[in-house]
């Protein structure tokens, strides 16, 4: 039996059939571009450095806050290394008899964020990278109206150590949840000194000027 999309079937008798509307729940909106309320978030959580243009790493679409090293950014142009986002070749300065001649990393990572619709789009965005340090996510302040962001996103989010910035229908932002400073994070490994790497690389692209030529 073919059903008008955005109907249900109701049965009445033994052959009759009727549709009748179901019930059909609007999308939630970001107030403003995922870019503003990035900017916005990161002020609100005294996130001092440059914000980056929207990342994907590991497959999540995240903005980091982050600034340059100089002595280590100066050690690597003496050096004559730049940013290196190879994954294969990054793994390997961790590798204990390679360590002692890997290049320092040059970025200082001083927060990631994620802006979503849904609590647990930004949580599977953020999580990765809060095991490294400061991590965020940004939602609409529609979205923490339900028991489900209650009883499900801030218990987790807490566990995580993950900060909570929403954003009412004007774009203003408020700080819902901070983030736990003292959290254990994880050493240096290859994975941190990949996306070290990758912020880098983002780092120097902004600070070159475009060529007008």
């Amino acid at each position: 039996m073919a059903v008008t999309p955005g109907h249900t079937a109701v049965t009445s008798g033994s052959n009759g059939t009727r549709s009748a509307p179901s019930r059909i729940v609007a999308p939630i909106e970001l107030p403003a571009s995922s870019d503003e309320l990035a900017a916005e978030a990161a002020a609100q959580l005294g996130w001092d450095g440059v914000l980056l243009p929207r990342l994907t790493m590991f497959g999540r679409r995240v903005y980091v806050v982050a600034r340059l090293r100089p002595e280590a950014h100066a050690e690597r142009i003496a050096l004559g290394i730049g940013p290196v986002t190879d994954r294969a070749s990054v793994s390997t300065w961790t590798w204990p008899e390679l360590a002692a001649s890997a290049p320092p990393p040059a970025a200082e990572i001083v927060g990631v964020l994620a802006v979503a619709r849904h609590w647990r789009t930004g949580l599977a965005a953020t999580v990765p990278f809060a095991r490294y340090g400061d991590a965020a996510m940004v939602l609409p302040h529609s979205a923490t109206l339900s028991h489900d962001y209650v009883d499900n996103c801030l218990p987790r989010a807490r566990a995580y150590g993950l900060a909570v910035v929403t954003a009412d229908e004007n774009a203003a932002v408020g700080l819902d949840l901070s983030g736990r400073g003292e959290r254990i994070t994880l050493g240096e490994d290859a994975v941190s000194r990949w996306v070290n790497e990758v912020v880098y690389e983002q780092l120097l692209a902004l600070e070159t000027p475009a060529d007008t030529h």
